[in-house]
């Protein structure tokens, strides 16, 4: 079920994502090697409980962490450990924010120390690739629409987009519909109407698009061991146009 937010729901959620880029500028300061994600996963809990804010995903289906943090060939759901990152390597924190029971949702990454400029590329072109998704994200276009900006771009660069995983609804819960496709064909899929609030989240390979999952049933690599990248922001649909709820300014 597709639910439709108010302005006084969305301002909330804004809010909450305001919150979320305060948090994600505090983390960008802190990347450097020597550092772990599991470093950061504490600094967010204690961040977020500063601001009267709490990690929404900790016992989300078991999950036990504030953040996921997944590191180069890791495509998403990564879990915080204490080994530290090097120099050249890279990271996505993603996290969901729950301020005053609305939510925002965003992810980043992040160049530890010095990256390869193949690597820097790979980086460029997936958060320029989530801005062409979000400019589709105007009421009356359709899913498919968000889907193609994303596609074609990242494609004509040399990468691939995953499959496997999408954006998504938000909002009273973390997960809900409909799921956001980072590929596809315009003129396709459901129309964006005023009112609803989505996560576009593309993630993006060097290599091949698919994906395999780690024993532990949460953390999904590249197929191939390539590089993988990710970016997203909270988008509420307006009669203005989008509106990112989860901007860093």
């Amino acid at each position: 079920m597709i639910t439709l937010k108010s302005e006084r729901q969305i301002a909330m959620m804004h809010e909450a994502g305001k919150l979320l880029a305060k948090c994600h500028q505090e983390i960008a300061r802190m990347i450097k090697p020597g550092i772990s994600t599991l470093e950061i996963d504490a600094f967010v809990e204690r961040f977020l409980a500063q601001h009267g804010a709490t990690p929404e995903q900790k016992g989300y289906q078991g999950y036990q962490y504030a953040t996921c943090a997944s590191v180069n060939d890791e495509v998403c759901h990564g879990f915080p450990r204490r080994k530290r990152l090097k120099n050249g390597d890279i990271v996505t924190i993603d996290m969901v924010v729950n301020l005053n029971g609305a939510l925002a949702d965003s992810a980043w990454t992040y160049a530890v120390g010095s990256i390869p400029a193949e690597t820097a590329r790979l980086l460029e072109v997936t958060k320029t690739a989530l801005y062409k998704g979000i400019e589709q994200a105007v009421v009356g276009n359709r899913l498919g629409d968000i889907g193609h900006a994303i596609q074609q771009y990242v494609e004509a660069a040399g990468f691939s987009v995953v499959r496997e995983f999408t954006g998504h609804g938000i909002g009273p819960t973390i997960h809900e519909e409909p799921q956001i496709l980072h590929y596809g064909t315009p003129g396709k899929g459901l129309r964006l109407k005023e009112g609803m609030v989505i996560t576009i989240e593309p993630m993006v390979n060097v290599g091949t698009w698919r994906t395999k999952m780690d024993a532990n049933g949460w953390t999904a690599r590249t197929a191939d061991g390539t590089l993988s990248a990710q970016y997203e922001h909270t988008i509420a649909i307006t009669k203005d146009g989008p509106l990112i709820l989860t901007e860093q300014n």
